[in-house]
């Protein structure tokens, strides 16, 4: 009769256990990943390859067994790293949808606002639109890789024990709250002057022509130029957007 020890058992499961955990919580937060489009048990599944695929390069882990008095931590650990991992990418799609609310304000669109399933919140047309622009570079980018890699790397930087509180010191998560506003406003900044100039420049013709009505030309004006400033700059948003990526992966040695 075969028989096995409860040695062996979490010898055997506990290098899978607690990266399928943390590989969950990612996919549970990160865009794309958690989209109600994908189903929960495909993200199961998915969490479940790969924690498998990655044993062959992950480092050398504790074995924790599941009865063991610590194993709480260790699941409170796994999950807070990988939600932090997703909303460090959440945060790269904020700044972009965050650029597109300004220049949607600046163009005069934000009166057409959407429900954003995602957030929970209203959201303009322009932001809407710059979201899935950035999804789709997400995808084209191979960001979704860049994002395993970063649970993989993580392992490394984060190990897998029962401290929570020493892997979230070590995530300065908070200092990327600033990084969200300058990020879009980097992002924004050629088509928030070009929007200015084209608002100086009426200001001018108003006071030349004070019979002219300004508000009905205006706002086509502004429209016209705003949609050519996206035209112009939208084929550079790659660079911004892989800086942000490498920027906030990078807490968890993804690079």
């Amino acid at each position: 009769m075969i028989s096995f020890t409860e040695a062996q058992i979490s010898a055997w499961l506990s290098p899978i256990l607690w990266p399928f955990l943390r590989t969950l919580a990612v996919f549970t937060s990160a865009p794309i990943f958690s989209a109600r489009a994908f189903p929960t048990r495909a993200k199961i599944a998915l969490a479940f390859f790969v924690a498998l695929a990655t044993q062959a390069s992950m480092p050398t882990t504790a074995v924790i067994s599941v009865s063991d008095p610590g194993a709480m931590g260790a699941v409170v650990q796994q999950v807070g790293i990988g939600l932090a991992i997703g909303f460090a990418v959440r945060l790269v799609f904020a700044s972009v949808e965050l650029a597109g609310e300004v220049v949607g304000f600046q163009m005069g669109l934000n009166f057409a606002a959407f429900f954003d399933p995602a957030m929970n919140t209203q959201s303009s047309a322009v932001a809407r639109f710059f979201g899935q622009m950035v999804s789709l570079l997400f995808v084209v980018m191979n960001g979704h890789l860049m994002v395993l890699m970063a649970i993989n790397k993580s392992f490394t930087a984060f190990p897998v024990d029962q401290n929570f509180l020493v892997s979230l010191e070590r995530m300065p998560l908070f200092r990327f709250g600033a990084d969200i506003f300058a990020s879009a406003l980097w992002i924004a900044l050629p088509m928030i002057g070009m929007l200015m100039f084209v608002n100086l420049a009426l200001g001018i013709v108003s006071r030349i022509a004070p019979q002219m009505n300004i508000f009905a030309v205006g706002f086509p004006v502004t429209l016209v130029v705003g949609l050519i400033g996206i035209t112009v700059t939208l084929p550079m948003l790659d660079q911004p957007f892989m800086a942000l990526m490498e920027r906030m992966l990078e807490v968890f040695g993804a690079t």
